[in-house]
């Protein structure tokens, strides 16, 4: 099968991970006999450096062309001035919003030899497996916004508009009732119906989606701030959470201390079709680019997603993810989650060891099939 995918690797140290990405991606293409077919180009920063547009046209056709795309991240010191017209962020939303990526899909577990790196008791970690669906092209990151000065000359005014519209509440809530048929059959819907109009439309549809169109799927709706203390609180009692753009933002990030680290977690943004956009949920990380010390796992672990829904590849994508976890069991990790007192391994040294377990050069672990 031909693996044809655009890689962006944007910003910060989304090069250093993405090699590492691609590393296992041409691992896996050799072992299960896959063609691997990919193209550079450029987004974010980097792109507004070559060319003055955070998503250049030739980046968008070739996302366009391809079956899935690998991105690292975006932004950096170099271009944090809110004020500037073209900023690496824009990009990211451009892409989300021309590719039609409307649920963004946000795994939460706790692999057993991380416990420790985690903030929260052990006894709080044990049978972590969350799944967040984000709304990702609607809402206040998308809503009209602006600045203007007051008529009195005493400052200004700012505003940014949180919109949603039916469809598109229906049409991310059928991604995760569908999904969590698949997992233990319970959606926890998350949103702020007691001051936000939006919310409450969004309460609305999804009880109704739910009621009519699955009625084997186990329905409760939580208010955000309820749903950030349970998080910490129950993280176990929860299946899939599917929430708009804003709050998925914020809670998947506060998700990902459960997991030991933000350098963890995987995303995959998905449209209607099979087209997917893949990336870690960690950011560029500027501080420590250019240093080899970055956890590459959630890019690596990305792969293993892009694998599974856009190629529809389940056992090379669970060979991924289990080679992943014999790795974690080494005590030489990267420094996000490395035990006290071990050594440190570079990004290429954790990339390399999910390598020498997918082609059969470390310790044997069992395939087990979807």
């Amino acid at each position: 099968m031909d693996l044809h995918l655009t890689i962006l690797p944007g910003d910060g140290i989304g090069p250093e991970v993405v090699a590492e990405g691609l590393r296992v991606l041409d691992a896996v293409a050799e072992r299960f006999g896959h063609t691997l077919v990919a193209e550079m180009a450029l987004i974010g920063g980097a792109a507004i450096d070559a060319t003055g547009s955070a998503l250049p046209d030739e980046t968008l056709r070739l996302c366009q062309s391809t079956d899935a795309v690998l991105l690292g991240a975006v932004g950096g010191p170099k271009w944090d001035d809110c004020t500037a017209p073209v900023r690496p962020e824009m990009g990211l939303l451009a892409i989300r919003k021309a590719l039609g990526l409307f649920a963004n899909l946000r795994p939460v577990t706790v692999h057993p030899a991380l416990v420790a790196s985690s903030p929260l008791k052990p006894d709080r970690l044990a049978g972590v497996d969350i799944l967040v669906i984000r709304e990702l092209t609607g809402g206040i990151y998308f809503g009209a916004q602006g600045r203007e000065t007051l008529p009195n000359g005493t400052g200004e005014r700012a505003f940014d508009t949180c919109v949603y519209t039916t469809p598109e509440i229906e049409r991310v809530v059928r991604v995760a009732a569908a999904l969590a048929r698949t997992r233990r059959g319970k959606v926890t819907s998350v949103d702020k119906a007691n001051v936000l109009t939006t919310s409450r439309l969004w309460r609305n549809v999804t009880t109704r989606i739910m009621r009519d169109d699955f009625p084997d799927v186990a329905i409760e709706h939580l208010l955000v701030d309820a749903c950030a203390m349970h998080l910490i609180r129950r993280p176990a009692d929860f299946d899939v959470i599917v929430t708009e753009n804003m709050f998925g933002d914020i809670l998947t990030d506060e998700a990902s201390v459960l997991a030991g680290s933000m350098g963890m977690l995987p995303s995959a943004s998905l449209g209607a079709g099979h087209r997917g956009l893949y990336e870690p949920i960690h950011g560029s990380a500027p501080d420590i680019a250019g240093k080899g010390i970055a956890n590459p796992i959630g890019t690596i672990l990305s792969v293993a997603l892009m694998l599974r829904h856009s190629f529809d590849l389940r056992t090379e994508a669970r060979a991924i993810e289990q080679a992943v976890a014999a790795v974690l069991y080494d005590p030489c990790l990267t420094p996000d989650v490395a035990r006290p007192g071990a050594p440190v391994a570079t990004t290429r040294d954790l990339g390399a060891a999910v390598v020498a377990q997918l082609s059969g050069d470390a310790l044997t672990f069992t395939l087990t099939p979807e």
